[in-house]
């Protein structure tokens, strides 16, 4: 505002006003400081607010009373309904890019699935199901989603059974700053930051707000976020920024972070601002005959009630605001609520001739393959005696206490992957009178974390429990006849005899026939 006063950008030849308001997330208490804010003074537009959830009570607020509502922060999807929300914009990125970012992301490293954490509102529904529907279109996977409550500061679950009990180690964090530290240090707190998990969050936040022990730990995380155009070389409008700046350091320098430490979201907020500004100049100096003021109201100590006159002239301004703002063009789209940007969406990122090392979680160079893996994992096997899987020899040793070593091809099989995936196994022997059925449901209700034994896989066996490939050849076999080929032999009806037996009554009718006939002929003659 003060840089219209600068460029001495006045309506009907006063210069604008404003009224800053701080909102701390309560829908209830926003809608309260926006009515009574329109009901003390004339508002004309509300810049704000900053979060989805307050967005999306503010804007229908502001279709009653015909104001734009412009938004520098509030990212939910369903936001970006037009008809849904007819005078609402927004000069930030939906999640929808966010999502489509995330997809190529997880196409670029090879993952294929992950774990979403998501705070309970419109921000944290609205996020998750952008991504889960971009997931599915590229063949990728949620496995689980976790919600954050808002209202009692807690992930609903245990969170450590949650994580580790899943076979995908990537974790998509969708929440707002605030809640993503906590989120964080109750996860840091649970060792579930580190060499084993990759976290992506949607906000970037400060070491700062962690203990400096745990720096080491969150080392590889990443962020999805909007940034402005100069971020990825797009053209800006560094004037208007540096005239900005300078304002700053000389009203608020002590305030001032540097320019390079700007948050991203306050240029976003300059630029509705501006867009704003700009359209109510536009309206004031439109050659369209207006009878009255072009900021007259129909005024009401009920602030639903209240009217900005020309609503649809000052909307359609807006919609039509087109130039180059400190975070890039600016410029909306005409079906929906979103300012139109230039998102490239190839079918393959292009992998530049010099890229930038990351650094991983665990302080590597290998990036992680998103997998669980069981090195350092405490694994509970539950193993059957049977002979020749499992032998069980129950021994004295000197001190005359009774020890059970096992041998045969299941203790040899679990030392082998015990020195391959490095987990630490505590082996169980189930007791003799456990059916087998009883031992797969032991499994499914996790008294064991892994069952080996001689199991034979059964359809409601699989209904509980997942069953690696055979690791043994058994020398049962199901023998089935081999059905010939049939076909018709006219001749079939002589296999009756074989064929000697069939001469024989050949020449027994040809020799009776002879000697009936011989006595016929002596007395007929």
């Amino acid at each position: 505002m003060l840089l219209s006063y600068r460029y001495n950008m006045t309506i009907a030849g006063k210069f604008i006003g404003w009224q800053a308001e701080q909102t701390t997330g309560n829908i209830i208490d926003v809608l309260s400081d926006a009515c009574r804010a329109v009901s003390d003074s004339n508002i004309v537009g509300i810049i704000g607010p900053g979060l989805s959830r307050e967005a999306s009570i503010i804007a229908p607020f502001g279709e009653k009373i015909g104001i734009p509502i412009i938004s520098y922060s509030a990212t939910d999807p369903g936001l970006s309904n037009r008809n849904t929300y007819p005078n609402f914009y927004r000069t930030v990125s939906s999640d929808n890019v966010a999502a489509l970012a995330l997809v190529k992301l997880f196409i670029r490293f090879n993952w294929t699935s992950c774990t979403i954490i998501y705070q309970n509102d419109v921000f944290g529904s609205g996020g998750t199901k952008v991504i889960s529907d971009a997931f599915n279109t590229s063949g990728l996977i949620v496995r689980q989603m976790v919600a954050f409550d808002i209202t009692t500061l807690s992930i609903r679950g245990d969170l450590q059974s949650l994580l580790t009990n899943v076979a995908t180690r990537i974790i998509v964090l969708w929440a707002e700053r605030i809640y993503t530290s906590l989120i964080l240090q109750k996860a840091l707190d649970l060792n579930l930051i580190g060499p084993y998990f990759t976290w992506i969050l949607s906000t970037s936040i400060s070491l700062n707000s962690f203990n400096q022990t745990f720096h080491e730990n969150l080392i590889g995380m990443l962020a999805i976020e909007p940034v402005v155009g100069s971020f990825v070389d797009k053209s800006i409008n560094e004037t208007l920024l540096n005239e900005a700046y300078s304002i700053w350091q000389q009203y608020e320098p002590e305030s001032f972070p540097e320019s390079l430490n700007v948050d991203y979201y306050g240029l976003f907020a300059f630029d509705a601002t501006w867009t704003l500004i700009q359209a109510l100049q536009q309206l004031c100096t439109s050659k369209i005959n207006i009878s009255s003021s072009c900021l007259s109201f129909i005024g009401s100590s009920f602030c639903f009630d209240h009217r900005f006159i020309h609503s649809k002239l000052l909307l359609d301004a807006v919609s039509g605001t087109e130039f180059f703002g400190v975070s890039g063009p600016i410029q909306f789209s005409v079906n929906g609520t979103d300012r139109i940007i230039e998102y490239a969406h190839p079918d393959n990122w292009r992998i530049p001739n010099k890229e930038n090392v990351i650094i991983w979680p665990g302080n590597t160079l290998t990036k992680p393959t998103g997998r669980a893996i069981l090195k350092g994992v405490n694994l509970r096997i539950g193993i059957i005696e049977s002979v020749p899987f499992t032998i069980v020899q129950q021994t004295i040793n000197a001190s005359e206490s009774s020890t059970i070593p096992y041998s045969g091809f299941v203790p040899d099989l679990i030392e082998m992957l015990r020195s391959k995936m490095e987990f630490i196994p505590t082996i169980e022997l189930v007791r003799s009178n456990l059916t087998y059925t009883e031992f797969v449901q032991s499994v499914s209700n996790g008294v064991y974390d892994i069952g080996i034994g001689d199991v034979t896989v059964t359809a409601a066996r699989r209904e509980l429990v997942d069953f690696s490939n055979a690791i043994f050849d058994n020398s049962l076999r199901i023998i089935i006849r081999k059905t010939p080929q049939t076909s018709i032999d006219l001749f079939s009806f002589l296999k009756t005899f074989s064929r000697n037996l069939w001469l024989l009554v050949l020449g027994t009718v040809i020799f009776a026939g002879i000697l009936m006939g011989g006595p016929l002929t002596l007395i007929l003659n």
